[in-house]
């Protein structure tokens, strides 16, 4: 199938490394569906795009029914996918564990963790019944789907979670031409960031501004994951900015 008959799924694609994600694929001839809760911000994403290779839907993706509705419009459209990128999710608060509310926990692991578990639930289904059969998941997991910053439990245990939920994906997609992935992300430019590169807590207390890479290089790892043939995966993928210091954490 030609990359300009391949349907790619971008969630959070309103900003920051789903724009670039989003852009990085468009560029390579995908054709591409964002979604995020901003319709605004996603049609400022499409911004000069062809119109017939892109379609845009607001979605709640810690809403079932909002992903449900997004599935059947990308079916209904095109007929099919053939990439999902989940990228959505948030930080949640950085604050001491013991200070930590149950609803501030909720609000992290249903975002980055069942919002995840929704798509990847919905493309399975899709990828399994459409002709040909199969399609690629990449996750979005984190450098600390490894190893976590001081003040983070709800997202550090967000994203080992969803190292779980790719190993799965991976392993119950085998006999449906289904491969999943995951790419462990550190310091990429965006809204996420503005603390790191101002100055953030360290393992040792100190606090540090660690440096930042371009979300466009995390476009062209998703660009190379997303372009390799369905016999052939990469299930996990760290990249991160050279000189931050993942390496010497802890």
């Amino acid at each position: 199938m030609e990359k300009n008959n391949k349907i790619a799924l971008v969630t959070g694609a309103g900003s920051g490394i789903g724009r670039a994600v989003a852009a990085a694929l468009y560029q390579d001839g995908w054709t591409t569906v964002l979604a995020g809760r901003r319709e605004k911000k996603l049609l400022e994403t499409a911004t000069g795009w062809d119109s017939k290779r892109v379609c845009t839907v607001p979605t709640d993706i810690t809403d079932p029914k909002s992903v449900q509705q997004l599935f059947a419009q990308i079916e209904k459209t095109f007929g099919r996918l053939d990439l999902l990128f989940n990228n959505a999710g948030i930080s949640g608060p950085a604050k001491p564990f013991e200070a930590l509310s149950l609803g501030e926990w909720q609000n992290v692991i249903g975002t980055n963790l069942t919002g995840a578990f929704l798509c990847s639930r919905e493309a399975f289904k899709l990828m399994k019944r459409q002709g040909p059969q199969g399609g690629r998941i990449i996750n979005n997991g984190s450098i600390s789907a490894h190893v976590p910053r001081p003040g983070s439990a709800p997202y550090t245990a967000s994203k080992h979670a969803v190292t779980g939920l790719t190993r799965s994906i991976s392993l119950d997609g085998r006999e449906f031409n289904i491969a999943c992935g995951q790419i462990d992300i550190g310091n990429a430019a965006s809204a996420m960031t503005g603390k790191i590169e101002q100055g953030i807590v360290q393992a040792d207390g100190s606090r540090k501004i660690e440096p930042t890479m371009k979300p466009e290089d995390v476009g062209r790892a998703i660009v190379y994951m997303a372009g390799l043939p369905l016999d052939t995966n990469v299930p996990f993928l760290t990249l991160m900015a050279n000189r931050m210091p993942y390496m010497g954490r802890g």
